[in-house]
This record gives structure tokens, C-alpha cells and sequence, in this order.
């Protein structure tokens, strides 16, 4: 049997991954290839999970920890996909708080597992809104062992992809292109668009390449990187909404995105992704926001009115997880109010990262 493509696509929380997984997905598709996804998170109930499923994707999931710390299970949920839908290509999303997956997950595949798969050229998705201000060296935003995980996961890239153009100015564009060329010379650096598409088909001949790939061990502080993780509050709260008549799901998902950006604006507490998902009978929508300054935004509007749905709200933010959850509580029973829903049971997960403990880890590139 032919090998499989194993692509994984790294950046920070809010970079943009899951838009440009589900962006890949789609053109391997159209090529005639078959694909499998395995996102991650450190906990369940995870709405880029659910978002891909129900965009038709076939999904699996590695909870709990990073890839690197779960590389069997990693592994096994590939399996999994092997069985189920027999791929070409898998695609794979890490946590966006993770790093050193270079030595911890690229090298183990290729050194122990390279008569199973190809293992692509490793490409990490650059976030404007939080990386200009740490290539500028500016203050605000997160603090300098936080903007160390950014900066290393910029380190150990096969190709930087400057996302979310389409958001910004020409201008913005090339100042962020000098910076990144400057301060990891010798990467190449794309500029695109996962939510239009552009710049993609340079992408996708960039993971097409075989060669001199993935061999970039970092030189690194675990005990800064297990600090930087650890800033973070990390919420994952699903609950069921019912009313006595139908409501804009998309409105409440927005209520609920944009009353937590103003919630937490007076606590000072950075986001670095806040997201909601709404799903009810085959219909779903899903509203984001990627940073404190930025705005809530409707990526996958539903354009459904619903009387009953379940609501995932996943929340990366530098803040005590508890009052976080508290927040959160607070934002999504005021939200529900509004459109005259109730809250009628919930789950939530809220908690720090902890330490990470790859599984493998490569202190040279084997091959």
C-alpha cells in the first residue's frame, strides 16, 4: 500500500488553522484523493471538531493533551481513519499553545513510521493581530513567556504562511512579510487567505514537495514553554438552549462572542481565541474572535431560526480559569435571556494546560 501524506499545519491560537485545514481538505478532494482530520485539544468538546464534521469532513480527535504528549494517540485515531475511509492524505491540526513539534512528533513519524507515511513540509501559519506586536517587540498583548511559544513555533517552520491578508492593508502585508524574512531568514514566507483562497496554490505545491524537511530541532526552555502554556485559562462549555419559540441562532452566537470580548475588556485579560458554535438538527454557525482588539466575528453563518440548540463555547484567554468560567456563565445565561432561551443543562471543562511530557522526543533530526 502507498504511503500517506501527513500534513500538519501548526500556528498559534486563532491563526487560522481550521479554516485552512478545511480549505486543504477540499482541494485534495477535488484532486481525487480521499482525506482524514485529526484536530487537538486539551479537552473535549472542541468546536473546530464539530465545525469539520459538520462540514462533511471525516474527523477524529486526540484529547487531553498535544499531539506530542498523545502520540499514540495520534496514531491510533490515524488508524482509525485507515479503517474508516482508507486516505491519501491526513490532515492534522495541533493544539495552538504547542510547540517543539518538530522533535516531538515530525521526527518520530518519519524515523519510526516512514514506511507508513510521507510526512509533508511542516508549515506554521503566522497571526497578524498578535504577531506584529511581537516582531515589533511592542508591549501589550501577551506576556514575553506566551510571545516565546509564538516565537518558536515561527522557529521550527519548513514555510511561514503570513494568514488573514485579506484583512489587511498592502502595506500591512509587506511590513509583515520584511519582518518575518528578517528575523527567520532563509524560511520562505507565503502570504494567504484561508477564508478566499489566496495564495493557496503556492501552498499546496509547497506540501507536495519531498526533501530536506522537518529536521529543525529547537533549542528550548521547557520550563518557560510550560509557563507561557500556562497563562492561558482554557475553557471548553457545552450547553443546551431552549425556548418557547424560534430565535436567530446566529444572533445569540454573536451575543455571546461579542458580550465576552466586552466582558473581559475591563479585566485586562488577553484572548487568543474565543469561539461558538451553535448546532440543531443538521444546521450549524460558528462565530469567533481571535484577539481582544480585533472584533467577533460570523465565520460560518447557520441563517437558521431554531427554538432548541446546543452551544460550545471554547475559550483561550490569559485569566484565572475559574473567573473565566464564571464569565463565561454569566455571557452565555445573558445571551440566552435575550432571545428569550434558557440554558437547560451544561458541561464545562476549565482549567491551565499542564506541563508537557512529549511521548518522543528527538534531541537530533534522525532523518
Amino acid at each position: 500500500m502507498d504511503t500517506i501524506r501527513f500534513i500538519m499545519v501548526g500556528g498559534f491560537l486563532g491563526a487560522g488553522k481550521t479554516t485552512t485545514l478545511a480549505r486543504l481538505a477540499r482541494f485534495y478532494m477535488n484532486r481525487g484523493q480521499k482525506v482524514g482530520l485529526v484536530t487537538n485539544d486539551q479537552a473535549q468538546d472542541l468546536v473546530d471538531t464539530h465545525s469539520l464534521r459538520e462540514q462533511g469532513f471525516p474527523v477524529e480527535e486526540v484529547a487531553g493533551a498535544c499531539f506530542c504528549c498523545k502520540f499514540d494517540d495520534l496514531l491510533d485515531k490515524v488508524g482509525k481513519l485507515e479503517v474508516d475511509q482508507r486516505p491519501h492524505v491526513i490532515l492534522a491540526e495541533p493544539v495552538g499553545s504547542c510547540t517543539d513539534l518538530v522533535a516531538t512528533v515530525v521526527q518520530p513519524l518519519k524515523d519510526l513510521y516512514g514506511a507508513r507515511f510521507s510526512v509533508a513540509p511542516y508549515a506554521v501559519l503566522f497571526k497578524p493581530s498578535h504577531g506584529l506586536k511581537i516582531l515589533r517587540n511592542e508591549k501589550g498583548g501577551f506576556s514575553p513567556k506566551a510571545e516565546y511559544i509564538f516565537r518558536k513555533q515561527l522557529e521550527e517552520a519548513d514555510a511561514i504562511l503570513i494568514n488573514r491578508i485579506d484583512e489587511l492593508s498592502a502595506l500591512e502585508v509587506e511590513e509583515l512579510y520584511r519582518l518575518v524574512e528578517s528575523q527567520y531568514a532563509g524560511v520562505p514566507v507565503l502570504r494567504v487567505s484561508a477564508l478566499n483562497g489566496n495564495g493557496f496554490d503556492s501552498l499546496t505545491q509547497l506540501l507536495d514537495q519531498e526533501g530536506n524537511f522537518g529536521k529543525k530541532i529547537l533549542d528550548i526552555d521547557y520550563d518557560i514553554y510550560a509557563d507561557g502554556e500556562a497563562e492561558l485559562g482554557w475553557l471548553n462549555s457545552s450547553v443546551r438552549v431552549k425556548a418557547d419559540k424560534n430565535f436567530a441562532l446566529d444572533s445569540l452566537l454573536m451575543d455571546v462572542v461579542q458580550g465576552l470580548k466586552q466582558d473581559l475588556h475591563g479585566s485586562g485579560a488577553e484572548v487568543a481565541h474565543l469561539k461558538a458554535i451553535g448546532l440543531w438538527e443538521g444546521f450549524f454557525g460558528v462565530a469567533n474572535l481571535v484577539s481582544s482588539e480585533g472584533k467577533a466575528e460570523l465565520s460560518l453563518p447557520s441563517r437558521c431560526q431554531v427554538a432548541e440548540a446546543d452551544v460550545i463555547v471554547n475559550a483561550r484567554v490569559a485569566i484565572d480559569p475559574e473567573e473565566l468560567k464564571e464569565r463565561v456563565q454569566r455571557v452565555v445565561g445573558a445571551a440566552c435571556k435575550k432571545v428569550g432561551a434558557q440554558v437547560q443543562e451544561h458541561q464545562t471543562q476549565s482549567f491551565r494546560p499542564g506541563r508537557p511530557q512529549p511521548t518522543h522526543r528527538y534531541a537530533s533530526a534522525a532523518t
